[in-house]
């Protein structure tokens, strides 16, 4: 019990030392993050939907 009270002291004594990005900076982090998801599922959708059709044809 003693080494979790330790833990957790030093856990917040660490938590204090972080940089926390301000309101602006997360915006764009989180604006960055979802557009890169988006392209990135779209790119994937493209090319399974273009495997799909390519196993289609070879099938038929």
């Amino acid at each position: 019990m003693n080494r979790l009270g330790k833990f957790l002291r030093d856990v917040g004594r660490e938590m204090k030392k972080v940089s926390w990005p301000k309101r602006k900076e997360l915006t764009r982090y989180t604006i960055t993050v979802l557009s890169t998801v988006v392209i990135m599922s779209v790119f994937f959708a493209a090319v399974d939907l273009g495997i799909s059709s390519l196993i289609r044809l070879i099938l038929e």
